[in-house]
């Protein structure tokens, strides 16, 4: 055997402290890039829900006004959800008038925010005229009541996540929609 071969062998054995300490800084520039965009995933989380509730917020404004006919959302704060519903008369039967979602549990318009997707929001409180259901005239604008077309003092929807917590703010006679972060 050849005194170059042994010599060879011997210093291939290990990395030099320069090797290592190229590695380690390579995996401490991953983390600091991907710490921060994990911790901002249940941030995401409750941004969706907010905005599936303004959308759905404006969807039914809309569907008021395009079918002439009122319309609610009846918000469940026990079961953190809430449920679209065509409006009969001057009630509300939030299992027979649901409006109809493909997508929905039992083809119903209902939104859970226990599912994973929303990572952990909850529906904080849900005032508007003092109860927990958002009219819509055929217009399009808030009243106070089923059946009625006495103006709505408009109202609030809280939804709190584990990171941060949003108030959506329906105004009183434009029904006009806006989102308040109050962290």
């Amino acid at each position: 055997m050849n005194s170059n071969t042994s010599r060879m062998n011997r210093t291939r054995g290990g990395y030099t402290l320069i090797e290592v300490l190229i590695v380690v800084m390579i995996m401490g520039i991953a983390a600091a890039v991907v710490a921060p965009t994990t911790s901002q995933a249940g941030v995401l989380r409750i941004q969706a829900a907010v905005r599936t509730l303004v959308a759905d917020i404006t969807f039914a404004q809309m569907d008021a006004l395009g079918y002439q006919e009122q319309r609610a959302i009846v918000f469940d704060t026990e079961e953190n959800s809430y449920t679209l519903v065509q409006v009969n008369g001057s009630t509300i039967d939030v299992e027979n008038d649901a409006l109809y979602d493909p997508r929905g549990p039992g083809q119903r318009y209902t939104v859970d925010f226990n599912r994973e997707i929303f990572g952990g929001t909850v529906i904080e409180s849900a005032e508007i005229d003092d109860d927990h259901v958002l009219v819509f005239d055929e217009m399009g604008g808030p009243v106070a009541e089923p059946g009625s077309s006495t103006l709505s003092d408009g109202g609030s929807i809280t939804l709190a996540g584990p990171l941060s917590r949003f108030r959506v703010d329906v105004a009183a006679f434009t029904g006009r929609v806006t989102v308040t972060r109050l962290d």
